[in-house]
This record gives structure tokens, C-alpha cells and sequence, in this order.
């Protein structure tokens, strides 16, 4: 199972902007991006490329892999997956990367990042339909029940997560029920809330003056909008 090991924080500063992918951390001074809010490296502050239609493609492209945490070879995989598939080739990848089984079990705020959520599925702790399932790419579908095994509700990051997450808004595809440890797939979601999320956030940082990097908090009340984390400043 190939795994990113690089700093997370040095992904967010190349996009420049923050992808949420370390949780509460992100929502915190201890965030690499509120300190360097410009590209990694030697040369990182003074870097100014120029924007092309090729160029904006590639970085969409970087951004969602680095959102769902996958690397180069099983992107290029989905991608041709979807591209075989009938309907709108985006469309298609999309729904994938949010049917994973890492994805929904971030979804469902049992855990605070994505990348905890991989961990947790590989560690046997999620299970699927009463079985446990240890596969983090495993293709979630309707009317499936996701829970955490009995023998680990009590982690206590597990409980942390789940108390943040209580009170916020759930994605409407989804129900949860944190007294038990359960949550289900209601419907087929659509790839919306992740299209908007990219949308709106390109049309603020396009409003940054240059130089200056952007805030965190309109990021997060961005972010929250549409769904793309589970937790985040009260």
C-alpha cells in the first residue's frame, strides 16, 4: 500500500492554499501555511509562474490527489477507470474517490483527516456491513453500514473526532449515529460539493493581493461549506 510520507504541510504551500489535510492541527498557529504562506523551497518566496490553461489543469489535477491522499499510478488508474465508464469522465472519478472507504470514514467524522482515516482502515478498525475491512480503496455503496469495531470505540481519537463532530453539519448523502458507532450510505452522492469547494476557493485566492497569503478562517468557512472537512474552529 503506497503512502505519501513527504510533510503534508509543504503540499498545502505549493497549491497555496490550505487542504485540510491534518485536521485540528490545520486550525491552529502550529500550521506550517499560516507561518510560510508560500511555496516550498529556496526560491519558494520569490516564484512567480506563469499561469497557463495546461498549468491550471495540472494543479486541479495535483489538489484533488492530494486531497484524497492517493499518489500518481492509482489516480492515473481511476482516471481510466472512470473514462471507461458511461457519463462525464470528472463526474465519474470523482464519485470513486468519495465512495473509498478512508473517504466516508472521514465523512462520517470517526477520525480528523483523511490521512487518519487510511490508517485506521488499515489497522482494522472500520468494518463494513458487520465484517471488517482493512483495504482504505475499498469501493463503498448505497445502503452500506460503516462502523467501528466494537473492540476499538474506545481509542481515544476515535472520541475525540466524534466529539467534535457532534453538533456540525453532515453531508446529506450520509447518516450517523455516534451513540452507536455506525453511520450509512443513503444514496449515491454526486461530485458537487467538491467542484463548488474548488470553485469558490479559486475565486477568493484570485482576490489575494499577491504576496500575501490566504486566511485561514475564510478558507475554513469555505471548506465547511461544502463539506470538505469535519472539523474546524467552533
Amino acid at each position: 500500500m503506497a503512502t505519501f510520507h513527504d510533510s503534508k504541510c509543504r503540499l498545502c504551500r505549493r497549491e497555496g492554499e490550505k487542504l485540510f489535510l491534518k485536521g485540528a492541527r490545520c486550525f491552529t498557529e502550529k500550521c506550517a501555511f499560516e507561518r510560510r504562506g508560500y511555496a516550498p523551497g529556496e526560491h519558494g518566496k520569490d516564484r512567480r509562474s506563469k499561469e497557463t490553461s495546461y498549468g491550471l489543469q495540472l494543479r486541479m489535477k495535483q489538489k484533488t490527489r492530494r486531497i484524497y491522499g492517493i499518489l500518481e499510478r492509482q489516480f492515473r488508474n481511476y482516471f481510466e477507470k472512470a473514462e471507461r465508464q458511461k457519463g462525464v469522465t470528472g463526474e465519474n472519478l470523482l464519485l470513486m474517490l468519495e465512495r473509498r472507504l478512508d473517504n466516508i470514514a472521514f465523512r462520517m467524522g470517526f477520525v480528523s483527516s483523511r490521512a487518519a482515516a487510511r490508517r485506521l482502515v488499515g489497522h482494522r478498525h472500520v468494518m463494513v456491513n458487520g465484517k471488517i475491512v482493512d483495504v482504505p480503496s475499498f469501493q463503498v455503496k448505497v445502503g452500506d453500514e460503516v462502523s467501528v469495531k466494537p473492540g476499538s470505540r474506545s481509542n481515544a481519537h476515535i472520541l475525540a473526532s466524534i466529539d467534535q463532530s457532534k453538533g456540525r453539519d453532515m453531508m446529506s448523502w450520509i447518516t450517523v449515529d455516534y451513540e452507536k458507532f455506525t453511520g450509512r450510505v443513503l444514496l449515491f452522492f454526486g461530485p458537487a460539493g467538491v467542484e463548488e469547494f474548488f470553485r469558490e476557493a479559486s475565486a477568493y485566492v484570485a482576490t489575494v493581493p499577491p504576496g500575501e497569503p490566504p486566511d485561514p478562517k475564510t478558507m475554513g468557512e469555505i471548506a465547511a461549506r461544502h463539506g470538505q472537512h469535519n472539523v474546524g474552529p467552533p
